[in-house]
């Protein structure tokens, strides 16, 4: 039963001019001044979403983009930031892209905020997908399998960092603590100070391929899986739900279908679903403009990406439009009823789900996402009555 909602901000600025006509992605460029506003931005929807009494309200991290659409470089701080401006609602990392850290650093930073707010940091890591950012901070990116080997070993340090007082590590990529004496004694283990005052730390992590290998990683750590795309029947989000309880079931722990993961979409309300199309559609095309290249939209050919590039022509071009991405059940759109209808039909197929978050793409200029935020959460959430949920397969 779904009893949690929250949303993610990527972090954009407001931008004008957007959708497949719109100014291309690689031409924009603003001014530090403006960037800097992604705070105020962000502190606004903490604070609406805090007192509407959504979960959890999640950045991401990234760095070095003028172009205004992912503009928190570090969402520890931001975090504690806004948990000390706000009441109840937790604040996500979604997600510290840890080949771009030092695994230990970031176990430290965790600690740290999770200290100071009382808990209400939830941790959260992911491999990247900017080639800009990654490669800048020395990691590998373009080498696919030197990135996820880098940051399996990140991760199982930094649960060691978490989970034993002391601990020691020898890797591919880290000897740790290192080999040097110390104060009159040789260095056989370290401990991390502070660690976190909850534990198991609870974890998540977007689930982008959805390979066994992947899976198999989260469900030893006790990781959770945010999933985005499409929720139509017999669609990739259904096949990784299937195969992220196979993964569970090696290690011996049986999900209900849905359990441990959150659905997660973009979404936008109207009086109806045409007059939404109407009005949504032009960010949707700045999202698709944004993240294709990136090759985040595994179905777009790479004729599809050079023509996005071209505002003369992308609009009469063969692009993903948002009524395919509505059809397919990646994007909720429509009347307060239609939304609920869609996220009740979820509850009935996957029993075990108790976490959405409903998100809006880049592009969305502050005024619109406080008014769809307040929206979703007076007429949408009410409907989901808060209820005692089934104890997990694990603790966290």
């Amino acid at each position: 039963m779904i009893t949690k909602f929250d949303s993610l901000f990527a972090g954009h600025v407001d931008i004008e001019n957007v959708g497949y006509g719109g100014v291309a992605v690689n031409d924009r460029r603003y001014s530090n001044e403006h960037l800097a506003t992604v705070f105020d931005k962000a502190e606004a929807m903490a604070k609406l979403m805090d007192r509407l009494g959504y979960h959890a309200f999640w950045m991401a991290e990234h760095h070095f983009q003028h172009e205004g659409y992912e503009c928190i470089p570090n969402v520890l701080m931001e975090a504690v930031h806004l948990a000390h401006l706000t009441r109840n609602i937790k604040i996500g990392c979604g997600f510290n892209i840890t080949p771009m850290w030092h695994p230990l650093r970031l176990a430290e930073d965790y600690a740290t905020a999770d200290i100071l707010t009382g808990g209400r940091v939830i941790f959260g890591v992911g491999r990247g997908y900017h080639t800009r950012e990654v490669e800048t901070f020395g990691s590998p990116l373009l080498d696919q399998p030197a990135n996820r080997e880098l940051f399996e070993e990140q991760v199982d340090l930094i649960f060691k960092a978490f989970n034993n007082e002391s601990f020691s590590h020898e890797g591919k990529h880290y000897t740790i603590p290192a080999r040097v004496p110390y104060r009159g004694y040789d260095l056989k283990e370290l401990t991390v100070v502070p660690r976190p005052m909850r534990l198991p730390v609870e974890c998540w992590q977007p689930i982008q391929g959805g390979t066994a290998r992947a899976m198999d990683f989260m469900a030893k750590h006790g990781i959770r899986g945010l999933i985005g795309g499409g929720s139509a029947e017999g669609g990739a989000m259904h096949r990784v739900v299937l195969g992220w309880q196979e993964a569970h079931a090696r290690i011996g722990k049986q999900l209900e279908m849905g359990e441990r993961l959150c659905f997660g979409f973009h979404f936008y309300l109207a009086k109806n679903r045409e007059l939404g199309i109407r009005e949504a559609g032009k960010y949707y095309e700045e999202n698709m403009k944004m993240f294709g290249e990136l090759r985040l939209v595994r179905a777009l050919s790479d004729e599809q990406i050079e023509v996005m590039r071209d505002p003369k022509r992308a609009p009469h071009a063969k692009l993903p439009r948002i009524e395919d991405a509505i059809a397919n059940g990646g994007v909720l759109c429509g009347s307060p009823e239609q939304v609920i209808e869609h996220l009740k039909s979820l509850e009935r197929r996957y029993p075990g789900l108790d976490h959405v978050s409903v998100s809006l793409s880049v592009g969305v200029p502050k005024s619109v996402c406080l008014e769809q935020l307040e929206w979703f959460g007076k007429e949408v959430m009410p409907e989901f009555q808060k209820a005692k949920v089934a104890e997990p397969a694990f603790a966290n």
